[in-house]
């Protein structure tokens, strides 16, 4: 508290305590505070609005530099090359350029690491394949979690060929399995623990009681060697690897795993039609991005992903080598990759299958 008094001599006095002193503003003061206050709130005001405003500019103006692919495998294979076609088809649509960089190694995981650590904003795409859905399932710890991607797009898929020597004496699918369910059973190949190649055995052992020993290779290709050296009965690998030598006839075909026969060879029938429904698998290729990346840039990049797919020129060459373009929405991608979920995952409980 604070009092005012007045000595002899007319001057003032102040006794004060504790309290803070506030004296009378006078009637100048009074308007400047008053003109103080509203520039404060006239200028929060408008920090505010262009605050609200970043969000959606910064959104608006992706893509303003290169966008970067990370494929996960070596260069040449079947998701680098749907990579690149789709890096080629999506770039023109968006305007800028789409770098691929290939970071192989841990069964995508490496590459899927990478891109989940990056920052959400659009500049960073994880090609994706089956593992990213079945790392998780079989591997007792991963350098990501799950939910730090998110899916964008399907790009394609080349689906898997069932392939014997060209001197088997059997010639389809139900004959294949008859036959090794007697001795000792057959050998089977696959590109390791979690592999395509490895997922069709177990719906073949699982589903259809076919006998198989499995025996992992480092690669699809190795794989390949391995039946044309006749060290094991069969594999199965994807079209555009498996396709040149059925075709060369150094290998022979028994069955298309998708749900619909490949456009480079309308000849072979797949095991669906062959009386096995539940043999439906695919080397997939699609997109994921970072967690938390806008919605608006994932939809963009799907729309640029489903045009490239789309385009005359693009869906001839992929088909002619044996890929089969998808493309489609976001939406689609998203349940796509539910369901594999769902079924590799019965597959993994079915057969223990895990990598140590």
């Amino acid at each position: 508290m604070v009092s005012l008094g007045k000595l002899q001599n007319g001057s003032k006095r102040i006794r004060t305590n504790r309290r803070r002193i506030r004296l009378p503003l006078s009637d100048n003061s009074k308007r400047t505070k008053k003109e103080t206050m509203k520039t404060i709130l006239r200028r929060t005001a408008l920090a505010a609005l262009a605050c609200a405003a970043l969000p959606a500019f910064s959104q608006a103006a992706w893509p303003s530099r290169p966008i970067r692919f990370i494929v996960p495998f070596s260069a040449g294979g079947a998701n680098d090359l749907m990579a690149r076609s789709a890096a080629e088809g999506a770039s023109k649509r968006l305007g800028q350029p789409i770098v691929i960089e290939n970071k192989p190694g841990g069964s995508t995981s490496l590459g899927a690491a990478y891109v989940a650590q990056q920052k959400p904003d659009g500049y960073t795409f994880l090609i994706s394949a089956a593992g990213v859905i079945s790392n998780s399932m079989i591997r007792k710890s991963l350098p990501y979690k799950d939910a730090e991607l998110t899916p964008v797009a399907m790009v394609g898929l080349a689906p898997s060929v069932i392939l014997v020597s060209a001197d088997a004496p059997y010639n389809n699918l139900k004959e294949f399995i008859a036959a090794s369910k007697q001795g000792q059973g057959f050998h089977w190949a696959t590109a390791g623990t979690g592999s395509t190649p490895h997922f069709v055995s177990g719906i073949l052992e699982t589903k259809y009681g076919a006998k198989l020993d499995i025996v992992p290779y480092k690669s699809g290709s190795e794989s390949i060697t391995a039946v044309l050296g006749k060290q094991v009965e069969a594999t199965s690998e994807a079209s555009i690897v498996a396709l040149p030598y059925v075709k060369s006839g150094k290998l022979k075909a028994l069955a298309d795993t998708w749900t619909a026969r490949i456009s480079a060879y309308p000849q072979l029938s797949t095991a669906v039609e062959q009386g096995f429904p539940d043999m439906q698998i695919a080397h997939w290729c699609g997109v994921h991005a970072p967690a938390g990346t806008p919605a608006d840039i994932l939809d963009k990049m799907a729309a640029a992903i489903d045009a490239a797919m789309k385009d005359p020129a693009t869906a001839e060459h992929l088909k002619g080598i044996g890929i089969e373009p998808i493309g489609g929405t976001r939406a689609s991608f998203t349940k796509f990759v539910a369901d594999e979920r769902a079924r590799l995952g019965a597959v993994v409980t079915a057969t223990g299958m895990k990598d140590e």
